[in-house]
């Protein structure tokens, strides 16, 4: 697997690995959070989640485009992990919502959030230009997307980890104060506790229910148990942030100490002087035209991969927590079953591609891309074709039903498992392979910003992220995920309308800067 690699690639891995690590640690639980924090709906926290999401892609676009000029790829990624440490410092510090203070908590909630963001725009896109740099050298080009695969499997063995941290240590908080976590709890406390109380017969039963298994004593102050419950569910979560920010600190500490193992882009030398002819000059300006146009029709498509793919923060946790069994596992919790799964088949994956190309057969970055979409279109088929059959109604009409009619209708954990299967095997057709994809065609001078056009497609797409709860809860879910399916599939037929075109705008060595026109030069690595 790692055969024929650049000496570089595993500790960038490692030091993203210990990022992503803390990242999902806060990403897995960020939209509960929200609710159960400051009582907002499911669609506020997911609109809030969305622009934290599309955030951190746009601006790694600013980031790349800093490291570009700067040509220091390395102290901006060094910049972003401490930023981002400020941001989980920020998040971490459990102070209770209350109606006072909720408008400047939740505005210092948001601004931790945007330093999340800043940070990580200005890490994530450098660090991937800096792997593909490792690839430039002939002697390990034809490694290129293989290494972005094992880069990517680093990336999911924190993501593997994380999403059980914040769960463990709300229920361990939890438990030290004689309460028992129930998911639907949170939701309904802030509904009883607000000054507009406006609970429907149906949900007060399931208060006095639910807060009898969370720990109420039958004739005791319901309200103030509520709100303590509240306090002490939150404090848990927040004491997951500070592992976040340990895993900055460990990040930030793996890159410095081996970051002269990396290319350093800003150091050039001059090695000869080559005068072109006017044709060659229109030539090269031409070919670099022509791949600029290859990748931004590619990000036309992934947008839309990464809205549908996504949603596994979002609608999909929502559905984890409303009909899917979890008496024992939490819903964050789910979220771990993609990088599992990310990790388990990356290595079989590359052995069909590695087998394939020994045979002469050898699979395109661009229809393996399109593949991917076809794939993670069979993931909403499967979900689609079961809740239609299950009869499943929206989110909102679930909600408004017993305890013992939600009970009737949640499905065992193999769905999700299911689901999460065929949305990983279509993330490795198109996630890794996108990146080298990127890394191939962009242009020398240009590789931050191109890293960060990539990531800016999936902010677009993550823009989108709030129309998949809205249908989630107002329609039929089996029709919300009719519509990702067809989403999927479209793309998929768009991405094979072109793979002629990409493979052959993208079938020779990686374009050059344009000041090689006139002069080429050789990185000091």
């Amino acid at each position: 697997m790692f055969k024929n690699q650049p000496k570089g690639l595993i500790p960038a891995a490692l030091s993203n690995m210990g990022e992503r690590f803390g990242y999902y640690i806060m990403n897995a639980v960020l939209v509960l959070f929200l609710c159960s924090k400051f009582g907002l709906s499911g669609e506020t926290a997911t609109l809030i989640y969305s622009f934290f999401y599309a955030g951190i892609y746009i601006l790694s676009l600013v980031g790349g485009t800093i490291a570009d000029k700067t040509r220091n790829y390395k102290g901006t990624i060094i910049n972003g992990l401490i930023v981002m440490t400020l941001g989980y410092v920020l998040l971490s510090i459990p102070i209770l919502a209350t109606p006072s203070n909720t408008a400047w908590l939740l505005t210092l909630t948001c601004v931790a959030l945007f330093l999340i963001a800043f940070g990580n725009g200005l890490f994530k896109g450098n660090l991937q230009a800096i792997v593909g740099q490792l690839y430039d050298d002939p002697r390990y080009s034809a490694q290129r997307d293989s290494g972005f695969q094992i880069f990517y499997v680093f990336i999911n063995i924190g993501g593997l980890v994380a999403p059980f941290v914040a769960p463990l240590l709300r229920s361990w908080w939890l438990g030290v104060n004689d309460m028992v976590y129930n998911a639907d709890f949170p939701e309904l406390c802030h509904q009883y506790l607000s000054v507009t109380n406006t609970m429907t017969a149906e949900n007060m039963e399931n208060l006095y229910a639910v807060a009898s298994a969370a720990g109420h004593t039958a004739g005791s102050d319901l309200s103030a148990f509520c709100s303590k419950y509240l306090e002490v569910f939150n404090t848990g979560i927040h004491y997951s942030f500070i592992a976040s920010v340990a895993a900055m600190l460990i990040s930030l500490i793996i890159f410095v100490l081996t970051k002269k193992q990396l290319p350093t882009p800003g150091a050039r030398e001059k090695v000869q002087s080559q005068q072109y002819t006017l044709a060659e000059k229109q030539a090269m300006a031409k070919e670099i035209k022509q791949r600029m146009m290859a990748l931004f029709a590619v990000l036309g498509v992934v947008i839309f991969f990464w809205f549908s793919f996504h949603q596994n923060g979002t609608s999909l946790s929502l559905f984890a927590r409303d009909f899917v069994k979890t008496d024992t596992i939490a819903p964050e919790i789910w979220q771990a079953v993609n990088p599992f799964f990310v990790i388990v088949l990356t290595p079989l994956i590359m052995l069909l591609f590695t087998s394939l190309s020994r045979r002469g057969r050898e699979i395109s970055t661009p229809r393996k891309i399109a593949y991917g979409m076809g794939l993670a279109g069979v993931a909403y088929l499967f979900l689609c074709i079961y809740c239609s059959v299950q009869g499943y109604p929206s989110g909102d009409a679930f909600r408004e039903m017993s305890a013992a009619a939600k009970d009737g209708l949640k499905a065992g954990p193999w769905v999700l498992i299911a689901l999460y299967f065929f949305l990983t095997v279509a993330e490795l057709f198109i996630s890794p392979l996108g990146l080298s994809f990127v890394s191939k065609v962009a242009p020398k001078h240009l590789q931050g910003l191109c890293q960060g056009l990539w990531l800016g497609a999936t902010a677009v797409g993550n823009l989108l992220l709030w129309i998949g709860p809205l249908m989630y809860n107002k329609w039929p879910i089996s029709v919300a995920w009719g519509v990702f399916l067809a989403v999927c599939l479209v793309s998929m037929f768009v991405m094979f309308g072109m793979v002629k075109w990409l493979e052959r705008v993208t079938s020779d060595t990686p374009a050059p800067a344009p000041e090689a026109i006139e002069t080429e030069e050789k990185d000091i690595l």
